[in-house]
């Protein structure tokens, strides 16, 4: 799938068929996980592949409005290491741009998923730490959850005008979506 599509149509997807996901779509997720961008080079990540359904149904058990972890054949923990930054209190943005390419990969590669956010909720992170088994060190960032969809939410046009601005704030116009020029 084309990038620019994969943007575009990519949408948070909760439910899934019972089908494991292929081990080469898993390897190729995390590709994309390592090939994200990180401020300085820094990489201060971990992630864990979570494919024993009964962990997940645990940490869906753990956490508030997490019921699509009943369902997923597989989630990837996206955790920070603070001790491994570069540029200190860049690594939630590090994780971030992980959690995205890691939701555009398995869009490309036709599953679902969805970014169950733990950090900075406190109750979340220490969830996760406790039933990942995580040293204190490590901060559990986000949780994506992802199958083989059992639905498929149809794109959205977010494109909000009154927030893009041009050479200065308030400066309104000279772009839009629709712009092919």
């Amino acid at each position: 799938m084309d990038a620019l599509k994969a943007i575009a149509t990519r949408r948070s997807v909760r439910k899934y068929k019972k089908d494991d996901v292929p081990r080469p779509l898993v390897a190729r997720m995390i590709e994309a996980l390592f090939a994200s961008p990180s401020a300085v080079d820094a990489r201060p990540w971990h992630f864990i592949v979570i494919d024993d359904r009964e962990i997940l149904r645990q940490l869906g058990r753990e956490m508030a409005d997490c019921e699509m972890l009943f369902e997923a054949p597989l989630g990837i923990l996206i955790c920070a290491d603070p001790s491994l930054e570069r540029a200190p209190g860049f690594w939630p943005q590090d994780c971030a741009a992980a959690a995205e390419n890691l939701l555009l990969a398995a869009h490309a590669l036709g599953l679902g998923a969805v970014w169950v956010g733990l950090y900075p909720m406190e109750e979340r992170v220490e969830a996760v730490r406790r039933v990942m088994a995580a040293p204190r060190s490590v901060i559990p960032f986000a949780l994506v959850a992802i199958g083989c969809p059992a639905e498929q939410p149809p794109p959205e046009n977010r494109f909000d005008p009154a927030k893009l601005h041009h050479n200065r704030w308030g400066q309104h116009g000279g772009f839009s979506p629709e712009d092919d020029s």
